[in-house]
């Protein structure tokens, strides 16, 4: 028998980026929240000495343990799906932080064509441009709407950057300058400019001096140690919701922290949420926690499971068209090019997760479409993240995969080779969705999230156009030999690819073809908000975290006016 508990005002299921922000936004406005969290807690002195390849980048010591809790995976309909055994595509994070402690820090706006891109793609090309089977539509927001609440995630974040030449309009700088420029990054920035492109530095949470942010939190400058990626920050200098939002809410003394808390179901009625039953991990003890607002704040995947476990919203269904929930799951495209230089040496060893230069010439819509069988792009990167070495083992063409050759040429290559990457759009297809497995259950018996996914005929036709695009300006920085990445095949769910999945329950300002309204608000139960990049209708040529935090402090403003004004929102 679960045991109730007190009601509270607000109540979010995960404590990543944006439950951290919800709780800190509802308590400072005088709101009671609990914020719920599978995981442990953790803290900047827990990544003390992290710098343990094989431990955290191997090993994912961060991560979601996928023996109690995974998806399953099929690339059509007529298959069957099988659980992930282990993480591979993309990296599910694990306790108070959630991926916002082990991301890299890339921090983008989407561009304003991104919003309306259904609106705009036809105004400029016709209807035609759009074929029958991708579910294109617009956000139910633009750019200029969202505009302030990027502002303010970035302040809070003290994000270091310039603005893009090529990006919707801003009201004000990045609150701390660019990070620091090294020999590749200024050999890309020079030939892109060569091209007549317009490259500007990677706007990054890996912060280029010592920073405290409008809530009065302190964040310390970055060191370049090169371990961002899949690792915590040992020096307070790469922006997480631990150093910031979590602490913000933690002061006002309105906010409780509940961790080992996995929430298994939302309960309502009457079109109305009333709370959430959730399991205490450690003692295996259940809990009725009621609310008067319920905000789902946890990884795309959990979002979507946890509404479709739970009855809440019309399950997609990709045979009729109908449904919402599990719809216009999206996820990234990644060519690019490996540029081996035979007389450069790069101190590739070092970096920070964000620092890098990027073009946006090739992403949107800034670029003509008339002529090409696809729409939109992707943002080309350089970056010096940190070549890592049980990782990084980059040899030309031709070479070995094992043996002495192998090892004599990856050690020669090591400092002698740059990437220059695309992350490409990835725009909704009927046939790939989320829902839930019919046979697999996870640790606590709740059905295990199926996900139907391929990349499509669009996926294919842009990455062969980017991948040319990367093999130019490689050659144009004076690489003795390029290799691209081939040749896009079915999408497999081992290799690494990207953590940037969205979808799945999805905004817009039509209750027939959306699942939340611009405030992160369901159609379906106007007590309950979906935030996070769940409620992206596709996926953009960049990071989803600067979006996902626009869209957070959006949610929060509503909710607010909602708990304020009797349960309406004006």
């Amino acid at each position: 028998m679960a045991k109730t508990l007190p009601k509270v005002d607000v109540l979010t299921v995960g404590v990543g980026w944006a439950g951290g922000i919800i709780a800190a936004e509802c308590a400072k406005n005088g709101l009671n929240v609990v914020g719920l969290e599978r995981g442990g807690n953790r803290n900047t002195e827990d990544f003390s000495m992290i710098h343990d390849e094989l431990r955290y980048a191997i090993r994912y010591d961060l991560m979601q343990d996928v023996s109690k809790e995974t998806i399953t995976f099929r690339n059509k309909l007529d298959q069957r799906a099988l659980p992930m055994r282990q993480l591979g595509s993309f990296l599910l994070g694990s306790s108070v932080g959630g991926s916002g402690v082990h991301w890299n820090g890339h921090t983008f706006r989407f561009l304003p064509y991104d919003f309306e891109i259904k609106t705009k793609t036809i105004e400029k090309y016709g209807k035609s441009k759009i074929k029958d089977d991708y579910l294109l539509q617009d956000w139910g927001i633009t750019y200029d709407e969202l505009e302030p609440y990027y502002d303010t995630f970035e302040k809070t974040c003290g994000i270091s950057g310039e603005p893009n030449p090529l990006g919707g309009k801003r009201s004000s700088d990045y609150p701390t300058p660019p990070m620091k420029n090294t020999v590749i990054t200024n050999k890309f920035r020079d030939a892109a400019k060569k091209l007549n492109l317009h490259p500007f530095s990677l706007p990054s949470a890996n912060l280029s001096e010592a920073y405290t942010n409008p809530d009065g939190e302190k964040l310390n400058a970055c060191q370049y140690c090169a371990f961002c990626e899949r690792f915590g920050c040992e020096y307070g200098a790469k922006t997480s919701p631990n150093i910031t939002v979590i602490p913000t809410a933690m002061k006002t003394g309105k906010f409780e922290l509940r961790t080992h808390a996995n929430v298994i179901e939302i309960i309502h009625e009457g079109g109305k949420a009333t709370g959430v039953k959730y399991i205490d991990t450690l003692q295996g003890e259940e809990f009725i926690q009621p609310a008067d607002v319920v905000v789902l704040t946890s990884y795309v995947m959990n979002n979507a499971k946890l509404l479709l476990v739970s009855k809440l919203g019309n399950p997609y269904d990709p045979k009729t068209g109908k449904g919402v929930i599990g719809k216009n799951y999206s996820y990234q495209l990644t060519p690019g090019s490996t540029g081996f230089f035979e007389k450069e040496r790069f101190n590739t060893y070092m970096g920070a997760g964000a620092l890098g230069q990027v073009v946006d010439d090739f992403n949107g819509d800034n670029f003509d479409h008339s002529n090409l069988d696809f729409i939109h792009g992707g943002t080309l990167v350089v970056s010096q993240s940190g070549y890592r070495p049980i990782a990084s083992n980059p040899v030309p063409p031709g070479t070995p995969l094992w043996g002495k050759e192998f090892k004599e040429q990856s050690i020669k290559y090591y400092t002698r080779t740059i990437n220059a990457g695309f992350q490409g759009a990835s725009l909704p297809h009927r046939d790939n969705y989320l829902d839930l497995d019919p046979t697999f259950k996870d640790a606590y018996g709740v059905p295990l999230l199926r996900m139907t996914y391929n990349f499509t005929d669009q996926d294919r036709k842009l990455h062969e156009y980017l991948t040319k695009q990367s093999e130019k300006i490689m050659k144009e920085m004076g690489a003795d030999t390029v290799m691209n990445i081939g040749k896009l095949v079915d999408y497999n769910i081992v290799p690494y690819q990207t953590t940037h999945n969205v979808g799945g329950v999805i905004m817009g300002d039509d209750p027939n073809i959306s699942a939340v309204n611009n405030y992160s608000q369901m159609w379906d139960a106007d007590n309950v908000f979906v935030v996070g990049a769940s409620a992206f209708p596709h996926n953009s040529g960049y990071n989803p975290t600067g979006t996902l935090g626009a869209l957070a402090y959006r949610a929060a403003e509503g909710i607010v006016k909602y708990s304020k004004n009797g349960g309406q929102l004006v």
